[in-house]
């Protein structure tokens, strides 16, 4: 990776004000902005959905909706969470953040930037139009498993539309992928070595490898899927000699890798945020930044765990089953040094260092309850109970959001200059932890109580009412806290005042070297990078650099 110059954009781009400001920007900042906003206003999209949801669930013979309503509202609530929320939002982070940490003016491709920025909401139009077409939307879960979802099952267009929508949204994530790549390794400011790079941006270049070899999977079977329900092929149809294990196994190959695409940017703020609130520089640097990269590695050799109960040969099954469970490992190893950089830490108990604490806890349990299903005579009792959405909510919720909610409160200030009000956001962040743990916990219970998924209703006499109300009115807790979320960011955007300055919070990394907002050229001048924390360094009188100055 070279390093003693940084490369600048050549192109001059044409400025514009108002509202074409923001359509027709190339400024990464700029994007990464419309990045976090595009996806929490869908992850609001998606919550509206769950609720929905949970309002059938919520006791047994409830039918507000009709089935196949239902079957349409937890596919699209779950497509709309992972592809239009949790995956592109650590791009958004990436957008804003990963140039100014690196001491870079830009993205190194602006115009194919902006480009996978607006393919999202295309894909969005795409996918929720197919509300309103013949047979409505897709029904048959985020997997939209064949042969489920063969023109047999799945009359009408809502299946086709949700594929070009995935498709469009691959197409963007490739090329967010490869743009962060490229930047990363041609654009950083002298000094900043691999071994000085935040931990953030290494855990969005191991996603881009991941996303940029993984979507393309995901592309060629959605594509042999449409071709399936559109002409005449038979990839995945038995009756024509088809094989839907086919669909699975290379469905899986994309779809357990982009597990560590949701999870790996929120692992980077978490990492950013607790040495700064901690006072400390984070234990085990390296081993972090390694942990960060075995997940990756490992996240290719274990994507057949998803089907042990599809009757795999023995030794393959034993053999994933082994390399599942090393995947705790460098989770592990990640845990124990955010650990011991709190330990004998001064605590500074702000916002955002209540939702890294938060992660820390929820991700815990997803990932310990995650372990049961790398066993396989567990993985063969509880595979397709309500275990497996308290598992993947533990770690997406609990691990994704909440280090996303980190993360937002953390640079806020950077962003706008301003502070968001702390009594409102410790009060979303109580909120939010108390109804996720009243959402998702009960749904282990009825997971062992034999409760499938997937299912619109249920009869009386399982005893699985109680633990299902508990549930909902978490869900509505969940609702209710980023009520507080959205009064907060509004009332601030409105009517506080600009007092933050460039380092509110006695930041590490480059970005707090600059001010708040930052300029569009980001730094007039870079300051000297000789550690992992260069704003640190200034702050300690070890380089002449004096912060905030090259930026006026």
């Amino acid at each position: 990776m070279a390093t003693g110059a940084i490369a600048r954009p050549t192109h001059h781009p044409r400025h514009y004000t108002g509202i074409l400001e923001w359509v027709l920007t190339t400024d990464h900042k700029k994007i990464g902005i419309m990045y976090l906003l595009f996806t929490i206003f869908f992850m609001l999209i998606g919550g509206i959905l769950a609720l929905l949801v949970r309002t059938q669930l919520v006791w047994s013979n409830t039918e507000v909706f009709s089935k196949d309503a239902y079957n349409q509202f937890f596919t699209m609530h779950a497509s709309t969470m992972l592809f239009l929320f949790v995956i592109p939002v650590g791009a958004g982070f990436g957008n804003y953040l990963l140039p100014l940490m690196i001491g870079a003016k830009d993205m190194a491709y602006p115009r194919i930037n902006a480009l996978s920025l607006w393919l999202i909401p295309l894909a969005a139009i795409f996918m929720f139009s197919s509300f309103f077409v013949e047979g409505g939307a897709a029904k048959s879960g985020w997997t939209e498993y064949a042969p489920m979802t063969l023109r047999t099952f799945s009359p009408g267009h809502g299946t086709d539309l949700w594929i070009l929508g995935v498709q469009i949204l691959g197409i963007s994530s490739v090329g967010g992928g490869i743009n962060f790549l490229v930047t990363t390794m041609t654009m950083r400011a002298p000094g900043m070595t691999p071994a000085r790079m935040p931990i953030f941006v290494w855990m969005i270049v191991v996603t881009s490898v991941l996303v940029v070899f993984a979507t393309p999977v995901l592309a060629s079977v959605l594509t042999m899927l449409f071709f399936d329900r559109n002409l005449g092929t038979h990839f995945f149809d038995p009756r024509e000699g088809g094989n839907p294990l086919l669909y699975q196994q290379l469905f899986w190959f994309y779809s357990h890798p982009a597990v560590y695409i949701m999870i790996l940017p929120a692992m980077g703020i978490v990492s950013e945020v607790l040495p700064v609130f901690s006072r400390k520089p984070l234990f085990g640097y390296k081993a972090v930044a390694y942990a960060g990269a075995a997940i990756g590695i490992l996240g290719f050799c274990v994507w057949m765990h998803h089907m042990f109960a599809t009757g795999l040969s023995i030794p393959l099954t034993t053999v994933t089953m082994f390399t599942t469970m090393m995947i705790a490992v460098p989770s592990g190893v990640k845990m124990f040094n955010w650990l011991g950089t709190m330990w004998y830490g001064s605590l500074v108990f702000k916002t955002p260092m209540y939702f890294a604490i938060g992660f820390l806890f929820l991700f815990l349990i997803g990932g310990v309850d995650g372990v049961f299903h790398a066993v396989v005579p567990v993985d063969y009792a509880i595979n397709d109970t309500y275990w497996v959405v308290s598992h993947i909510h533990y770690v997406l919720f609990g691990g994704a959001v909440f280090g996303v909610f980190a993360g937002i409160y953390y640079w806020f200030p950077k962003m706008t200059g301003k502070f968001l009000d702390e009594t409102l956001g410790k009060t979303h962040f109580w909120l939010m932890f108390v109804g996720m743990n009243l959402a998702f916990m009960p749904m282990h219970v009825l997971g062992l109580m034999g409760m499938p998924r997937r299912i619109a209703t249920y009869e009386s006499g399982h005893g699985w009412e109680w633990w299902n109300l508990v549930s909902t009115v978490g869900a509505f807790i969940i609702a209710v806290s980023l009520l507080f979320f959205l009064y907060n960011f509004f009332k601030t955007l409105a009517s506080a005042p600009k007092t933050a300055g460039d380092d509110p919070w006695e930041g590490n990394t480059l970005e707090w070297m600059t001010t708040s907002p930052p300029p569009e050229h980001n730094f007039d001048s870079l300051p000297p990078v000789h550690s992992e924390r260069p704003a640190f360094d200034a702050r300690a009188g070890r380089m002449s650099y004096r912060p905030g100055a090259a930026a006026h």
